[in-house]
Parts: structure tokens; C-alpha cells; sequence
């Protein structure tokens, strides 16, 4: 099919639906032979078995939009009702997973064969009780079932490492998980594997990190062992109060993880930008430092440490080190 045909073609028919099913696409006039041309020409992206989204919808997307959409063409395609966990729930819950790779994970109450379920499925066995099932609406205007926001923080803490583990827990109770459920999976003895790396995110999750960059902050600062802060300090100021990421009153240091320009949906106005810019000069009058990292300054944690330790060593001296903790006050 000619490229100008086709994309007419595409232009014209396709539905009011960002993936569309082989059924879907059928009954609008794209055949197989039309399909094939249209993932071979580039102009449509083939996202699992009967599920294609047009190329230019695609690639406009932001990463966690698309995973989104992964997860629609699995649910559009999918034989029986699946209940999304893991990294999947949490995306459907709200939650912004770090770096949990791009694979849709179901759960089912019997071990399943992997190849079954196709390349893009990380599938789950094990029982799931009703209460750990919770109906939302995603954002493809369908209701579907997912594990509860505290079952989504559980199974992640006990199968992510701990710094992607805890980007989600951290959500999580910005989401309102209860804290005591996911602590009564220890105590009751209902999480055998993965007990101890479910403690271990239990006793360091915050609900006061706002965000996947924050919390990984967190983490590089105790690994790093820069110890003190407290998390979205506020400072009044003569033109109003600022509110910081991470600070160290004693010393009158702020540290700030400033991710929008890549992570965040909206990019802030010239008078956002303008008002923060003023309240920070303020808070300088005051005598107050501001430091700022991105998302690169996390890869090389020893200079987000050499910079840190360099404005509090002029400040004074530094605080007796105390370990990583989360809003309960218990240690990680």
C-alpha cells in the first residue's frame, strides 16, 4: 500500500482509542495486509499479540504514559479477568514507579506458565484474598481489578530492589496506605520470602518524599552519610514561606531536587519560576544556603557528598549521625 493511501487510511479509520484491537480494527476496514504494512512502514507500533497503537500517539507519550498503554493493550487483549500487581498496580494506583522496566505484571491464584502469558507479562501465582482486590477506573475510562494500594506495596518491597522498592512505598502512603496492614503481613506470618526486605522498606517509607527524585535523595543521603535533614522544611520568610526539600535548620542549609524540566507533567510558568527565585533570595538574606541537584547528580552520588559536606563544614559542625527514618520515627 502506497505511504500517502495508507496514512489516509490510518488518519481516517482508526477509533477514539489511543491502542486498538485486531478486533477493533476489522470491523473499520484495516486488514491484515493493511496492519502489516502499517508496522512495517513505522506507522503503527505493535505492542503485544492483536493490540497496536498509531506511532506518532506513541512516541508523544511520556515514559510512564506508555506503560499505561502497555498495560490497556494487555487488558483490551487479555481471555480471563487478570488481577494487575506489582509495578502494574502501582501505576494504576497513581504511584510513578522508578525504573521497574516495561513488562505488565499480573497475579493468579496458581502458578503460572510464563510462556503463556506472552513476552510482555511478568506473571505472579499466589492467593489473592478479596480484601486485596480493589476495582479502579484506568485511565482508559474501564474499571479494572488491581491489588490493593498496601498488597501493590508489599509484593514490590519483596521483589524490587531497595531504593526502586521504596520510590513506591513512599507513594503508596502519599496514596493512604495504611501502614499497619502492610505491617500485619509480617506479624501474621502471611510473607515468608522477601520478610526481611518488606521490614526493611516498612521502617524507612516516608509519606513526606513527594516525589520518585526526593525519595531517591533520601537514599543516597543516608548511603552517603550525610545525616540531619528534615524533609520539607518550611522557613518564613519577610515575603512569605519557603518550603524546602531537605533541610538542616542548625546549619541553615537547603537542599532542593529540582526533576520538573524532565519528570514532571507540567512545566512550571515564568511567575512560578519567578516567585520561587524571589522567596529563595529572601531566604539568603536571611543567611540560609540553597544547593540544587537534578536527576544527572544522582548517578554520581560522591559529588552530591562533597557538596554537601563542603556548605556544612562551613556552616559548623555536623550533626551525631543518626540512621535513614521514616515517618513512623523507626529506624531503616
Amino acid at each position: 500500500m502506497q505511504t500517502k493511501k495508507l496514512d489516509e487510511h490510518i488518519s481516517k479509520l482508526w477509533p477514539g482509542t489511543s491502542v486498538a484491537t485486531t478486533a477493533d480494527l476489522s470491523g473499520l476496514g484495516f486488514s491484515d495486509r493493511v496492519l502489516t504494512a502499517g508496522v512495517r512502514s513505522g506507522k503503527l507500533i505493535r505492542l503485544r499479540r492483536g493490540a497496536y497503537v498509531r506511532a506518532q500517539d506513541w512516541h508523544r507519550r511520556k515514559p510512564w504514559e506508555q506503560d499505561l498503554l502497555r498495560i490497556e493493550a494487555h487488558h483490551r487483549g487479555a481471555r480471563t479477568t487478570s488481577v494487575y500487581s506489582h509495578a502494574s498496580a502501582a501505576r494504576l494506583h497513581g504511584c510513578s514507579p522508578w525504573d521497574s522496566g516495561s513488562r505488565v505484571h499480573v497475579t493468579t491464584p496458581f502458578s503460572p506458565a510464563q510462556g503463556s502469558s506472552g513476552d510482555d507479562v511478568e506473571a505472579h501465582g499466589g492467593p489473592l484474598p478479596g480484601a486485596e482486590i480493589v476495582e479502579v477506573l484506568a485511565p482508559w475510562q474501564r474499571p479494572i481489578p488491581v491489588t490493593s494500594i498496601e498488597r501493590t506495596v508489599v509484593d514490590c518491597a519483596r521483589t524490587l530492589d531497595f531504593e526502586r522498592a521504596l520510590v513506591i512505598a513512599d507513594q503508596g502512603l502519599r496514596k493512604g496506605a495504611d501502614p499497619q496492614v502492610m505491617r500485619d503481613y509480617l506479624s501474621s506470618g502471611a510473607i515468608t520470602r522477601g520478610a526481611r526486605r518488606l521490614w526493611r522498606i516498612l521502617e524507612a517509607m516516608d509519606g513526606r518524599s513527594e516525589s520518585v527524585g526526593e525519595t531517591r535523595t533520601r537514599v543516597l543521603l543516608d548511603r552517603r552519610g550525610i545525616v540531619g535533614a528534615d524533609l520539607q522544611v518550611e522557613v518564613t520568610t519577610p515575603i512569605g514561606t519557603y518550603r524546602g526539600d531537605f533541610g538542616w535548620r542548625d546549619h541553615k542549609l537547603i537542599l532542593e531536587f529540582d526533576g520538573r524540566a524532565k519528570y514532571f507533567d507540567y512545566a512550571p510558568t515564568e511567575d512560578v519560576i519567578f516567585q520561587e527565585r524571589r522567596r529563595e533570595k529572601a531566604l539568603m538574606a536571611m543567611g540560609w544556603n540553597v544547593l540544587r541537584i537534578e536527576w544527572e547528580d544522582l548517578s554520581r552520588p560522591w559529588e552530591v557528598e562533597r557538596l554537601l559536606k563542603t556548605a556544612l563544614a562551613k556552616a559548623g559542625s555536623r550533626k551525631p549521625a543518626v540512621p535513614l527514618r521514616g515517618s513512623n520515627g523507626t529506624a531503616g
